[in-house]
């Protein structure tokens, strides 16, 4: 049933303007910097923040370096964005593939574990100073977090290999 709702996106997506618009021309390449891009500002805000919480660089407070949150959004946007427009150009190389939805399936749990942090910890790790050490249930949220973007990451990249 799933891979049949998939295969009927695929060929709807395929037959729209929007598809020939994105397969020809230079929109593939733009938006692939573009996504490069959101990456960038998505995992260095994230992970500075995780890496924080892990131990790294101590002496930072956490106050401002979750003032980069908004360029993790940002990024996560542009992400979101661009790989849609993947998505509408080539739905076939996307959307039946295992990589694709254990890619995606990556993004939701690092969603989740976000909102985690931000409904049950957040508040017990904002007033961190310099040196202080954050609790270990967030230390355990920063690494699963860090190991849930890597492996968006890392799914990603098996897309562009097929």
């Amino acid at each position: 049933m799933q891979s049949e709702l998939l295969e009927s996106l695929a060929i709807w997506l395929k037959s729209t303007a929007l598809s020939a618009f994105v397969s020809g021309g230079w929109t593939w390449a733009v938006c692939e910097t573009i996504h490069f891009l959101g990456l960038c500002l998505l995992i260095g805000s994230i992970g500075m923040l995780d890496l924080r919480l892990l131990g790294v660089a101590k002496k930072i407070p956490i106050g401002p370096l979750h003032q980069l949150l908004p360029w993790g959004l940002l990024g996560f946007a542009l992400c979101i964005v661009s790989g849609a427009v993947f998505v509408t150009g080539d739905p076939d190389s996307f959307l039946q593939r295992d990589t694709f939805q254990l890619k995606m399936l990556f993004v939701l749990l690092a969603g989740i574990n976000v909102l985690i942090f931000y409904l049950f910890m957040f508040r017990e790790v904002e007033a961190l100073g310099p040196g202080d050490d954050a609790p270990i249930r967030a230390k355990v949220v920063a690494a699963v977090s860090l190991f849930l973007w890597f492996g968006v990451i890392y799914y990603g990249r098996l897309l562009g290999v097929a």
